[in-house]
């Protein structure tokens, strides 16, 4: 008797559970929904200040991340129901700790006089720990530990070696730098997070409900279809299109992969390859303007330069690691000896059906370049989106679509606000402690006052950042922690920044964790190790590019058009010369001696010693005229 009651039972809790799932479901869809509506409502009107906005926000995104990201999400889990129960006392717990900070008066300097209050202590405490597990359920434990280690090192800083140590702060002074200040968890780094970069978010999620996605995976096959490795290069242009807006390599990878890698492999690209070219290049989305990653952003505010001015040092660095994305699909597909593919579609067919795409991104460029607020920028792409979309009746979005474009805008936001948060931490651990000149006195001892070799130091940096950080926040941590090393080696203010921010976009494509590889890899059934040393090959420029930044004129603000025209040719000579050596392939199959001094020329370009780097570039002039020749005597034969 008692055994037929518990299997009536099971059945009924299972569905109790299920109707709980789905109510938690439609709880997330309205509070995700409520909260783009709050944040596009706010950055047409800026009515509240950023010292109440953003522990606003950051207590709307935690309450999102709790639901949408559950402790437990499988009904048929025992603890299901206490799972539920605590993720919902997480939500309580931060509007108590929200609502503290909002009615917080910092005016008053009793709290600098004679400490906080026992329920600020509470709250500040409270928040802290909820943005760890946020942080947790959304970008993993590395960025958790990072965290919490710069928090104890302010704590316990005093009980280290002399070198390290530091003066020991107490909770007290920890909650009120961190929290109850903009020098902390709601600093610049969360301030760019809940505004320009939520709403340019938004403006991809839009982009996607509306076909726009479609349309330029489309335009690029049209493009580019047609020529040798047509796919792969296709691949190629489409993520450089889409990534620049989606601002996310492993989404990109995944979108745009999901059409280009079946069709690359079909071609006979092993399925590494194709995995590899994919990563490589939605990578390369990031770095892209006129939108780049929401790092370009926190970058203007770092350094106080104009977006437009940040977009336009990006675009001959974009377009060269382009350009050396390409040149591997291309050596490849000859190495291969792969064809075109036989049919594609028409760009006059492509364009006719889908042009009307380019307007809000043609609009938004025109406005960053006339130099308005991002921000505002962002939400008059979204409603240029719209409009957009509204001239075709094949793009027209109902209400349906345009719900679930709020929904997916506010919901991929939730890592990026809840890593910038954690981010914060450090960039005020580093602030209130002074470690960055720590820092940067080791980097600079170290590296015996070569810049090379500090970059190479902040390369290896960057990468055991990026294993568990989003690109944004390792861009934030080293851009704190590295930026006044490379100003110290004479390099100007943006320079330095746009290095640390190219080098902050490795760990994608690098072994032994290349996230955006792996991605490609599920998608292409391949090896995920391998796929990132295929990845890691084709995104050679990330490295390349930044090193040139640093000898060259190629981001130099004030440089003449003829120091860039040089600097852009330098780095084609190094990015050709690098490539034909590893494929051992130009215009044609090269021998030992050919790819020798192919290798030969990347220091002498590189580095560029005694200034003679106009040799190297006329040694990789001189062996593609010779390559061409000798397949041009082949062929008479």
């Amino acid at each position: 008797m008692d055994t037929k009651v518990n299997d009536d039972q099971g059945p009924e809790n299972q569905l109790v559970y299920e109707k709980m799932v789905t109510l938690f479901g439609y709880l997330t869809l309205v509070i995700a929904v409520c909260l783009s509506v709050f944040q596009i409502w706010q950055g047409i009107s800026s009515t509240i200040s950023a010292t109440y906005f953003r522990p606003i926000h950051l207590t709307w995104v935690l309450i999102l991340v709790f639901l949408h990201y559950p402790l437990i999400s499988n009904p048929r889990n025992p603890l299901f129901f206490i799972a539920k129960v605590i993720d919902l006392s997480f939500c309580g717990l931060i509007v108590f700790a929200g609502y503290r900070m909002f009615v917080f008066d910092y005016n008053d300097i009793n709290h600098m006089l004679y400490g906080l209050q026992l329920p600020d202590i509470i709250a500040g405490i409270s928040i802290l720990l909820l943005l760890m597990e946020g942080c947790r359920r959304t970008v993993g434990w590395v960025m958790v530990f990072i965290a919490m280690l710069f928090l104890a090192y302010s704590a316990f800083g005093d009980m280290l070696p002399s070198d390290l140590a530091i003066k020991a702060y107490s909770l007290q002074e920890i909650i009120q730098f961190q929290i109850f200040s903009s020098n902390g968890v709601f600093g610049s780094a969360l301030g760019i997070a809940a505004t320009t970069v939520f709403i340019f978010v938004l403006f991809g999620a839009f982009l996607e409900v509306t076909g726009a996605g479609k349309f330029f995976i489309d335009l690029a096959f049209s493009i580019a279809g047609k020529y040798r490795g047509g796919p792969a290069k296709a691949a190629v242009l489409a993520s450089a299109g889409l990534g620049s807006i989606s601002g996310s390599a492993i989404a990109n990878t995944v979108t745009t992969g999901s059409i280009t890698i079946p069709m690359m492999k079909k071609l006979g690209y092993k399925p590494e390859q194709a995995a590899g070219i994919e990563a490589a290049a939605s990578t390369g989305g990031q770095i892209m303007p006129p939108i780049m990653g929401a790092g370009a952003f926190v970058m203007a505010q770092f350094t106080g330069v104009p977006y437009s001015e940040i977009m336009l040092a990006s675009i001959a660095p974009a377009i060269l690691y382009f350009f050396c994305t390409l040149l591997y699909v291309h050596l490849m597909a000859c190495k291969l000896n792969l064809k075109a593919v036989s049919k594609t579609e028409a760009i006059i067919t492509v364009m006719k059906d889908g042009a009307h795409h380019l307007i809000p991104l043609i609009f938004i460029t025109t406005l960053l370049m006339m130099a308005y607020s991002p921000l505002l920028v962002g939400v008059a792409g979204c409603g240029a989106i719209l409009l957009a979309a509204a001239l075709r009746k094949h793009s027209r979005i109902g209400l349906s679509l345009f719900i679930k474009g709020m929904k997916n805008g506010a919901l991929m936001a939730l890592p990026i606000s809840a890593a910038c948060g954690a981010a914060g931490i450090i960039v005020g651990v580093v602030g209130q402690t002074g470690v960055g000149l720590q820092f940067t006195q080791f980097v600079m001892d170290f590296s015996g006052g070569h810049m090379l070799i500090a970059l190479g130091l902040i390369c290896i940096v960057a990468l055991v950042l990026g294993m568990g950080l989003p690109v944004t926040a390792a861009y934030i941590v080293l851009a704190v922690m590295a930026v006044p090393m490379l100003n110290d080696f004479g390099l100007p203010l943006l320079t330095a920044h746009l290095i640390i921010f190219w080098l902050s976009q490795t760990s994608n494509v690098t072994p032994p964790i290349a996230l955006a590889a792996f991605a490609g890899a599920g998608v292409a059934n391949a090896n995920p190790m391998k796929s990132s040393v295929e990845a890691f090959k084709l995104a050679g420029g990330l490295f390349i590019i930044p090193i040139m930044m640093a000898y060259t004129n190629l981001v130099s603000p004030g440089a003449s058009m003829l120091d860039l025209g040089f600097s852009i040719i330098q780095t084609l000579a190094v990015i050709v010369a690098i490539a034909v050596s590893i494929e051992g392939y130009f215009i044609d199959k090269m021998n030992a001696i050919e790819r020798g001094l192919a290798f030969l020329t990347i220091p002498i370009i590189l580095l560029s010693p005694f200034n003679i780097g106009v040799i190297g570039i006329l040694i990789v002039i001189g062996l593609m005229l010779f390559q061409i020749r000798n397949k041009r005597t082949k062929s008479q034969l």
